[in-house]
């Protein structure tokens, strides 16, 4: 059965590419009527501008006033994935591997919750990375938020 998560996830990614974009992934915060914010992520092999976002912005208003997936009030807000990209499927910690990233796991893993190292992508249902020369394996369905970490 699918989420409500997944389902919005496929409601607004098929508005998105459907308009020629990248659809990066979303992170909704909120309950039912509490006013929460959805953020969606989108990216461009020419970038993205203001504009962009507020194109697609428009095109996903219409469709979750069409769809209504969303009790209550929400804060829509799209945006590019900066430098700072966050990591939210499988494919995304294949593609950049080789790339420095911080996650967050939503529970404790060798007593921690926190890992930065270089990522090496994904291995049985895990994302590798490497941090201090240690390859360590955390699982992709316990990750809380991934993202790259901007190097300069």
């Amino acid at each position: 059965m699918e989420s409500a998560s997944d389902s919005l996830n496929s409601l607004i990614g098929a508005t998105v590419e459907s308009m020629g974009f990248e659809f990066v992934g979303l992170e909704y915060g909120g309950q039912a009527g509490s006013g929460g914010l959805l953020r969606v992520y989108i990216d461009h092999a020419d970038g993205i501008d203001v504009d962009d976002c507020a194109y697609v912005s428009h095109q996903i208003s219409g469709v979750l006033d069409v769809e209504d997936p969303i009790q209550g009030n929400y804060t829509l807000e799209v945006s590019s994935p900066g430098l700072d990209r966050p990591l939210f499927s499988k494919r995304d910690f294949e593609r950049f591997a080789g790339r420095r990233v911080s996650i967050k796991l939503r529970v404790k893993l060798q007593d921690r919750r926190r890992f930065e190292g270089l990522l090496q992508g994904m291995r049985e249902g895990h994302v590798v990375l490497v941090e201090e020369g240690v390859e360590i394996s955390l699982p992709l369905d316990q990750i809380e938020k991934a993202r790259l970490v901007p190097e300069f």
